[in-house]
Protein backbone atom coordinates (compact mmCIF):
# COMPACT_ATOMS: atom_id res chain seq x y z
CA UNK A 1 0.00 0.00 0.00
CA UNK A 2 1.26 3.68 -0.78
CA UNK A 3 1.77 6.04 1.96
CA UNK A 4 -0.33 8.55 -0.21
CA UNK A 5 -3.45 6.40 0.02
CA UNK A 6 -3.00 4.90 3.48
CA UNK A 7 -2.82 9.12 4.14
CA UNK A 8 -5.63 10.07 2.25
CA UNK A 9 -7.84 7.38 3.81
CA UNK A 10 -7.00 7.93 7.18
CA UNK A 11 -7.39 11.80 6.31
CA UNK A 12 -11.16 10.94 5.30
CA UNK A 13 -12.06 9.19 8.05
CA UNK A 14 -10.83 11.99 10.67
CA UNK A 15 -12.60 14.61 8.53
CA UNK A 16 -15.64 13.38 7.26
CA UNK A 17 -16.67 10.13 9.45
CA UNK A 18 -19.15 12.02 11.35
CA UNK A 19 -20.99 13.13 8.38
CA UNK A 20 -20.84 10.05 6.22
CA UNK A 21 -22.46 7.69 9.55
CA UNK A 22 -24.83 10.51 9.89
CA UNK A 23 -25.75 10.11 6.43
CA UNK A 24 -25.67 5.89 6.85
CA UNK A 25 -27.92 5.96 9.65
CA UNK A 26 -30.63 8.26 8.00
CA UNK A 27 -30.74 6.09 5.18
CA UNK A 28 -30.47 2.20 7.07
CA UNK A 29 -32.03 3.61 10.20
CA UNK A 30 -29.69 1.41 11.98
CA UNK A 31 -26.55 2.43 14.10
CA UNK A 32 -25.01 -0.95 13.70
CA UNK A 33 -25.70 -1.40 9.96
CA UNK A 34 -24.38 1.76 8.95
CA UNK A 35 -21.30 1.48 11.14
CA UNK A 36 -20.60 -1.65 9.68
CA UNK A 37 -21.07 -0.44 6.28
CA UNK A 38 -18.81 2.62 6.65
CA UNK A 39 -16.13 0.36 7.70
CA UNK A 40 -16.43 -1.96 4.73
CA UNK A 41 -16.38 1.00 2.67
CA UNK A 42 -12.63 2.25 4.61
CA UNK A 43 -11.62 -1.33 4.47
CA UNK A 44 -12.34 -1.59 0.71
CA UNK A 45 -10.62 1.81 0.14
CA UNK A 46 -7.79 0.08 1.78
CA UNK A 47 -7.54 -2.40 -0.75
CA UNK A 48 -8.72 -0.06 -4.29
CA UNK A 49 -6.96 3.31 -3.73
CA UNK A 50 -3.54 1.63 -3.93
CA UNK A 51 -4.56 0.47 -7.23
CA UNK A 52 -6.69 2.40 -8.97
CA UNK A 53 -5.71 5.62 -7.17
CA UNK A 54 -7.34 7.70 -5.23
CA UNK A 55 -10.43 9.37 -6.62
CA UNK A 56 -11.03 12.85 -7.03
CA UNK A 57 -13.65 12.86 -3.68
CA UNK A 58 -12.82 10.61 -1.73
CA UNK A 59 -15.73 10.92 0.48
CA UNK A 60 -18.26 10.13 -2.30
CA UNK A 61 -16.49 7.10 -2.50
CA UNK A 62 -16.88 6.30 0.60
CA UNK A 63 -20.29 7.01 0.79
CA UNK A 64 -21.09 5.26 -2.05
CA UNK A 65 -19.24 2.01 -1.61
CA UNK A 66 -20.99 1.90 1.73
CA UNK A 67 -24.44 2.69 0.47
CA UNK A 68 -23.71 -0.73 -2.01
CA UNK A 69 -22.61 -2.50 1.47
CA UNK A 70 -26.22 -1.51 2.81
CA UNK A 71 -28.11 -2.90 -0.15
CA UNK A 72 -26.03 -6.15 0.17
CA UNK A 73 -26.77 -6.49 3.57
CA UNK A 74 -30.77 -5.38 3.40
CA UNK A 75 -30.58 -8.47 0.71
CA UNK A 76 -29.25 -10.53 2.64
CA UNK A 77 -30.91 -9.84 5.82
CA UNK A 78 -34.59 -10.07 3.95
CA UNK A 79 -35.67 -6.66 5.40
CA UNK A 80 -38.88 -5.05 4.46
CA UNK A 81 -39.35 -4.25 0.49
CA UNK A 82 -39.86 -0.56 1.56
CA UNK A 83 -36.68 -0.18 3.43
CA UNK A 84 -34.48 -2.16 0.24
CA UNK A 85 -36.68 0.38 -2.51
CA UNK A 86 -35.35 3.12 -0.40
CA UNK A 87 -31.77 2.13 -0.18
CA UNK A 88 -31.42 1.17 -3.77
CA UNK A 89 -33.40 4.65 -5.01
CA UNK A 90 -30.62 7.13 -2.81
CA UNK A 91 -27.80 4.47 -3.72
CA UNK A 92 -28.50 5.19 -7.11
CA UNK A 93 -28.11 9.28 -7.32
CA UNK A 94 -24.99 8.28 -5.68
CA UNK A 95 -23.09 5.72 -7.20
CA UNK A 96 -20.67 7.49 -9.10
CA UNK A 97 -17.61 7.40 -7.04
CA UNK A 98 -15.99 10.86 -8.62
CA UNK A 99 -19.74 12.38 -8.36
CA UNK A 100 -19.63 15.22 -5.54
CA UNK A 101 -20.89 14.98 -2.46
CA UNK A 102 -24.01 16.48 -2.61
CA UNK A 103 -26.06 14.45 0.17
CA UNK A 104 -27.49 16.94 2.96
CA UNK A 105 -25.55 16.90 5.77
CA UNK A 106 -27.00 14.83 8.14
CA UNK A 107 -24.98 15.77 11.41
CA UNK A 108 -27.40 17.69 13.24
CA UNK A 109 -30.26 15.15 12.66
CA UNK A 110 -27.28 12.62 14.57
CA UNK A 111 -26.76 14.70 17.48
CA UNK A 112 -30.58 15.19 18.65
CA UNK A 113 -30.77 11.62 18.32
CA UNK A 114 -27.42 10.71 20.41
CA UNK A 115 -29.03 13.74 22.81
CA UNK A 116 -32.37 12.18 22.92
CA UNK A 117 -33.99 12.85 26.53
CA UNK A 118 -35.02 9.10 26.31
CA UNK A 119 -31.65 7.80 26.68
CA UNK A 120 -29.49 8.49 30.18
CA UNK A 121 -26.77 11.18 30.22
CA UNK A 122 -24.07 8.45 30.08
CA UNK A 123 -25.56 6.97 26.78
CA UNK A 124 -25.45 10.44 25.31
CA UNK A 125 -22.18 11.00 25.51
CA UNK A 126 -21.00 7.33 24.72
CA UNK A 127 -22.94 7.31 21.71
CA UNK A 128 -21.72 10.90 20.55
CA UNK A 129 -18.24 10.24 20.83
CA UNK A 130 -18.83 6.64 19.21
CA UNK A 131 -20.46 8.16 15.82
CA UNK A 132 -19.98 11.84 15.14
CA UNK A 133 -16.42 11.45 17.50
CA UNK A 134 -15.56 9.00 15.70
CA UNK A 135 -13.70 7.13 18.57
CA UNK A 136 -13.84 3.07 18.98
CA UNK A 137 -15.56 1.53 22.22
CA UNK A 138 -11.75 0.52 23.61
CA UNK A 139 -10.64 4.67 23.23
CA UNK A 140 -13.91 5.65 25.23
CA UNK A 141 -13.94 3.35 27.91
CA UNK A 142 -10.09 4.45 28.70
CA UNK A 143 -10.80 7.64 28.97
CA UNK A 144 -13.90 7.26 31.53
CA UNK A 145 -11.94 4.66 33.00
CA UNK A 146 -14.52 2.51 32.47
CA UNK A 147 -14.51 -1.00 32.25
CA UNK A 148 -14.58 -1.98 27.86
CA UNK A 149 -17.69 -4.42 28.01
CA UNK A 150 -19.52 -2.20 30.05
CA UNK A 151 -19.17 0.75 27.38
CA UNK A 152 -20.31 -1.76 25.05
CA UNK A 153 -23.14 -2.89 27.08
CA UNK A 154 -24.07 0.96 27.34
CA UNK A 155 -23.77 1.54 24.04
CA UNK A 156 -25.63 -1.79 22.88
CA UNK A 157 -28.60 -0.58 25.24
CA UNK A 158 -28.11 2.87 24.02
CA UNK A 159 -29.01 1.94 20.07
CA UNK A 160 -31.68 -0.95 21.01
CA UNK A 161 -33.53 1.82 22.94
CA UNK A 162 -33.51 4.43 20.02
CA UNK A 163 -35.09 1.07 17.70
CA UNK A 164 -37.09 0.13 20.48
CA UNK A 165 -38.79 3.36 21.26
CA UNK A 166 -38.68 4.60 17.35
CA UNK A 167 -36.72 7.79 18.87
CA UNK A 168 -37.05 9.70 15.52
CA UNK A 169 -33.70 10.41 13.27
CA UNK A 170 -34.78 14.47 12.89
CA UNK A 171 -34.23 17.97 14.34
CA UNK A 172 -36.89 18.90 16.88
CA UNK A 173 -39.38 21.27 15.45
CA UNK A 174 -38.67 24.62 16.71
CA UNK A 175 -41.31 24.69 19.94
CA UNK A 176 -38.94 21.86 21.40
CA UNK A 177 -35.48 23.08 19.72
CA UNK A 178 -34.31 25.50 22.03
CA UNK A 179 -34.79 23.06 24.99
CA UNK A 180 -33.22 20.20 23.20
CA UNK A 181 -30.34 22.23 22.17
CA UNK A 182 -29.57 23.10 25.92
CA UNK A 183 -29.17 19.56 26.61
CA UNK A 184 -26.62 19.12 23.69
CA UNK A 185 -24.82 21.97 24.71
CA UNK A 186 -24.55 20.14 28.30
CA UNK A 187 -23.34 16.94 26.99
CA UNK A 188 -20.64 18.20 24.83
CA UNK A 189 -19.36 20.34 28.10
CA UNK A 190 -19.73 17.97 30.25
CA UNK A 191 -17.24 15.80 27.77
CA UNK A 192 -14.95 18.81 27.89
CA UNK A 193 -15.28 19.04 32.03
CA UNK A 194 -14.31 15.33 32.25
CA UNK A 195 -10.61 16.12 29.89
CA UNK A 196 -10.26 19.69 31.17
CA UNK A 197 -10.52 18.36 34.98
CA UNK A 198 -10.60 14.49 35.55
CA UNK A 199 -12.77 13.56 38.19
CA UNK A 200 -10.23 10.56 39.17
CA UNK A 201 -7.34 8.65 37.96
CA UNK A 202 -3.36 9.77 38.45
CA UNK A 203 -3.88 12.48 35.63
CA UNK A 204 -5.78 15.79 35.69
CA UNK A 205 -5.89 16.39 32.12
CA UNK A 206 -7.16 14.01 29.31
CA UNK A 207 -6.70 16.02 26.37
CA UNK A 208 -8.32 14.01 23.70
CA UNK A 209 -11.60 14.63 25.49
CA UNK A 210 -11.11 18.32 25.38
CA UNK A 211 -10.32 18.64 22.08
CA UNK A 212 -12.95 16.08 20.82
CA UNK A 213 -15.63 18.53 22.62
CA UNK A 214 -14.28 21.29 21.28
CA UNK A 215 -14.56 19.72 17.80
CA UNK A 216 -17.94 18.78 18.93
CA UNK A 217 -18.97 22.31 19.84
CA UNK A 218 -17.38 23.72 16.56
CA UNK A 219 -19.80 21.42 14.80
CA UNK A 220 -22.46 22.67 16.40
CA UNK A 221 -21.81 26.12 15.62
CA UNK A 222 -21.30 25.41 12.27
CA UNK A 223 -24.67 24.01 11.73
CA UNK A 224 -26.51 26.26 13.85
CA UNK A 225 -24.50 29.87 13.64
CA UNK A 226 -27.65 31.50 14.70
CA UNK A 227 -27.89 30.62 18.36
CA UNK A 228 -25.77 32.67 20.61
CA UNK A 229 -25.21 30.10 23.20
CA UNK A 230 -23.18 27.66 20.79
CA UNK A 231 -20.80 30.07 20.35
CA UNK A 232 -20.52 31.10 24.07
CA UNK A 233 -19.78 27.38 24.83
CA UNK A 234 -17.28 27.22 21.99
CA UNK A 235 -15.57 30.17 23.27
CA UNK A 236 -15.39 29.12 26.88
CA UNK A 237 -13.77 25.87 25.62
CA UNK A 238 -11.03 27.62 23.53
CA UNK A 239 -10.81 30.16 26.82
CA UNK A 240 -10.38 27.19 29.21
CA UNK A 241 -8.40 24.93 27.06
CA UNK A 242 -6.09 27.90 26.16
CA UNK A 243 -4.45 26.89 29.58
CA UNK A 244 -4.26 23.57 29.54
CA UNK A 245 -0.16 23.01 29.05
CA UNK A 246 0.40 25.61 31.88
CA UNK A 247 -1.99 23.30 34.58
CA UNK A 248 0.38 20.82 35.44
CA UNK A 249 4.16 21.56 35.87
CA UNK A 250 6.12 18.25 36.74
CA UNK A 251 3.01 16.29 37.59
CA UNK A 252 1.83 18.95 39.71
CA UNK A 253 -1.22 20.86 39.53
CA UNK A 254 -0.33 25.03 39.10
CA UNK A 255 -3.38 27.09 39.94
CA UNK A 256 -4.34 29.58 37.76
CA UNK A 257 -2.79 32.37 39.41
CA UNK A 258 0.62 31.01 39.50
CA UNK A 259 0.42 29.73 35.73
CA UNK A 260 2.42 31.07 33.24
CA UNK A 261 0.77 32.91 31.39
CA UNK A 262 3.50 33.83 28.54
CA UNK A 263 2.76 29.92 27.78
CA UNK A 264 -1.21 30.51 27.34
CA UNK A 265 -1.97 29.31 23.68
CA UNK A 266 -2.78 32.82 22.06
CA UNK A 267 -4.97 31.39 18.70
CA UNK A 268 -7.22 30.00 20.64
CA UNK A 269 -7.48 33.19 23.20
CA UNK A 270 -7.76 35.68 20.05
CA UNK A 271 -10.58 32.87 18.40
CA UNK A 272 -12.24 32.75 22.00
CA UNK A 273 -12.67 36.78 22.85
CA UNK A 274 -13.68 36.75 18.79
CA UNK A 275 -16.29 34.63 20.01
CA UNK A 276 -17.23 35.89 23.02
CA UNK A 277 -17.82 39.70 21.76
CA UNK A 278 -19.97 38.43 18.90
CA UNK A 279 -22.14 36.04 21.41
CA UNK A 280 -22.24 39.08 23.96
CA UNK A 281 -23.90 41.00 21.23
CA UNK A 282 -26.77 38.65 20.49
CA UNK A 283 -29.47 37.85 22.50
CA UNK A 284 -31.33 36.29 24.26
CA UNK A 285 -28.31 35.84 26.89
CA UNK A 286 -27.72 32.55 28.25
CA UNK A 287 -25.30 31.04 30.48
CA UNK A 288 -22.75 29.86 28.63
CA UNK A 289 -22.00 33.40 27.33
CA UNK A 290 -21.78 34.79 30.58
CA UNK A 291 -19.08 31.80 31.54
CA UNK A 292 -16.83 32.86 28.15
CA UNK A 293 -16.91 36.22 29.70
CA UNK A 294 -15.61 35.50 32.89
CA UNK A 295 -13.19 33.07 30.99
CA UNK A 296 -12.53 36.00 28.87
CA UNK A 297 -11.58 38.75 31.95
CA UNK A 298 -8.95 35.96 32.98
CA UNK A 299 -7.19 35.57 29.76
CA UNK A 300 -7.25 39.18 28.84
CA UNK A 301 -5.68 40.14 32.37
CA UNK A 302 -1.38 40.00 31.64
CA UNK A 303 -1.03 39.09 35.11
CA UNK A 304 -3.12 37.50 38.07
CA UNK A 305 -2.65 41.05 39.84
CA UNK A 306 -4.15 42.64 37.32
CA UNK A 307 -7.78 40.29 37.01
CA UNK A 308 -10.53 42.49 37.34
CA UNK A 309 -12.24 40.27 40.08
CA UNK A 310 -15.20 43.29 40.35
CA UNK A 311 -16.15 42.12 37.56
CA UNK A 312 -16.21 38.64 37.78
CA UNK A 313 -18.39 38.85 40.60
CA UNK A 314 -20.63 40.71 38.47
CA UNK A 315 -20.95 38.41 35.94
CA UNK A 316 -21.21 35.24 38.27
CA UNK A 317 -24.40 37.49 40.06
CA UNK A 318 -26.00 37.42 36.12
CA UNK A 319 -25.05 33.57 35.71
CA UNK A 320 -27.01 32.92 39.23
CA UNK A 321 -30.11 34.45 37.74
CA UNK A 322 -29.99 31.33 34.82
CA UNK A 323 -28.23 28.60 37.64
CA UNK A 324 -28.92 29.36 41.14
CA UNK A 325 -26.67 26.67 42.38
CA UNK A 326 -24.78 26.24 45.59
CA UNK A 327 -21.82 26.44 42.95
CA UNK A 328 -22.16 29.04 41.09
CA UNK A 329 -22.91 30.64 44.19
CA UNK A 330 -19.15 29.48 46.00
CA UNK A 331 -17.87 31.18 42.82
CA UNK A 332 -19.40 34.02 43.04
CA UNK A 333 -18.22 34.54 46.88
CA UNK A 334 -14.68 33.33 45.83
CA UNK A 335 -14.84 36.25 42.96
CA UNK A 336 -15.82 38.83 46.06
CA UNK A 337 -12.57 37.30 48.08
CA UNK A 338 -10.33 37.70 45.79
CA UNK A 339 -11.80 41.68 44.58
CA UNK A 340 -10.09 42.40 48.25
CA UNK A 341 -13.41 41.55 50.42
CA UNK A 342 -11.71 38.49 51.93
CA UNK A 343 -14.21 38.37 54.99
CA UNK A 344 -16.91 39.09 52.59
CA UNK A 345 -16.11 36.22 50.78
CA UNK A 346 -15.99 34.16 53.29
CA UNK A 347 -19.36 34.51 55.39
CA UNK A 348 -20.88 34.09 51.85
CA UNK A 349 -19.23 30.91 51.62
CA UNK A 350 -20.29 29.46 54.88
CA UNK A 351 -23.75 30.33 54.04
CA UNK A 352 -23.63 27.30 51.42
CA UNK A 353 -24.71 23.62 51.92
CA UNK A 354 -21.68 21.91 50.53
CA UNK A 355 -20.14 19.93 53.06
CA UNK A 356 -19.35 16.94 50.70
CA UNK A 357 -17.92 19.22 47.87
CA UNK A 358 -14.29 18.80 47.76
CA UNK A 359 -13.44 22.24 46.15
CA UNK A 360 -15.42 24.10 48.58
CA UNK A 361 -13.83 22.83 51.29
CA UNK A 362 -10.17 24.24 49.15
CA UNK A 363 -12.09 27.68 48.37
CA UNK A 364 -12.38 27.87 52.05
CA UNK A 365 -8.62 27.19 52.79
CA UNK A 366 -7.55 29.17 50.40
CA UNK A 367 -9.52 32.35 52.02
CA UNK A 368 -8.31 31.35 55.15
CA UNK A 369 -4.97 31.16 54.27
CA UNK A 370 -4.97 34.40 53.04
CA UNK A 371 -6.79 36.32 56.22
CA UNK A 372 -3.46 33.99 57.57
CA UNK A 373 -5.79 32.00 60.34
CA UNK A 374 -3.62 28.75 59.04
CA UNK A 375 -5.24 26.42 61.77
CA UNK A 376 -8.48 26.96 60.56
CA UNK A 377 -7.31 26.59 56.97
CA UNK A 378 -5.54 23.49 57.58
CA UNK A 379 -8.65 21.92 58.72
CA UNK A 380 -10.30 22.96 55.50
CA UNK A 381 -7.74 21.47 53.80
CA UNK A 382 -8.04 18.22 55.68
CA UNK A 383 -11.66 17.96 54.83
CA UNK A 384 -10.90 18.82 51.00
CA UNK A 385 -7.92 16.11 50.78
CA UNK A 386 -10.44 13.27 52.36
CA UNK A 387 -13.28 14.19 49.38
CA UNK A 388 -10.74 15.02 46.48
CA UNK A 389 -10.34 11.85 44.27
CA UNK A 390 -8.08 13.05 41.73
CA UNK A 391 -4.22 12.28 42.91
CA UNK A 392 -2.55 15.51 41.25
CA UNK A 393 -5.37 17.26 43.28
CA UNK A 394 -5.39 15.43 46.33
CA UNK A 395 -0.98 16.11 46.15
CA UNK A 396 -1.25 19.61 45.40
CA UNK A 397 -3.93 19.90 48.66
CA UNK A 398 -0.85 18.14 50.69
CA UNK A 399 1.44 20.90 49.38
CA UNK A 400 -0.84 23.43 50.56
CA UNK A 401 -1.75 21.80 54.06
CA UNK A 402 2.48 21.82 54.56
CA UNK A 403 2.66 24.84 53.85
CA UNK A 404 0.27 26.15 56.73
CA UNK A 405 2.39 24.22 59.05
CA UNK A 406 5.45 26.66 57.96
Amino acid sequence: MTVDAKQAVEAVFREQSGRIISTLIRISGSFDWAEEAMQEAFTSALISWPEKGIPQNPGAWIVAAAHRKLIDQSRRERTRREKQDSLEYETQAISLPEAPMSLPDDRLRLIFTCRHPALEQGAQVALTLRTLGGLTTTEIAKAFLMPEPTLAQRLVRAKRKIRDARIPYVIPAPGQLRERLTTVQAVIYLIFNEGYAAASGEHLVRRDLCAEAIRLGRLLSELLPDEPENMGLLALMLLHDSRRETRVRDGQLVTLEDQERSCWDRSQIREGLRLVEAALQRRPLGPYQLQAAIAAVHAEAKTALETDWYQIARLYEKLFAFNNSAVVALNHAAAVAMSGALQEGLTLMDNLDLDRYYLFHAARADILRRMNRPAEAMEAYRKALALATNRVEQEFLERRLSSCLN
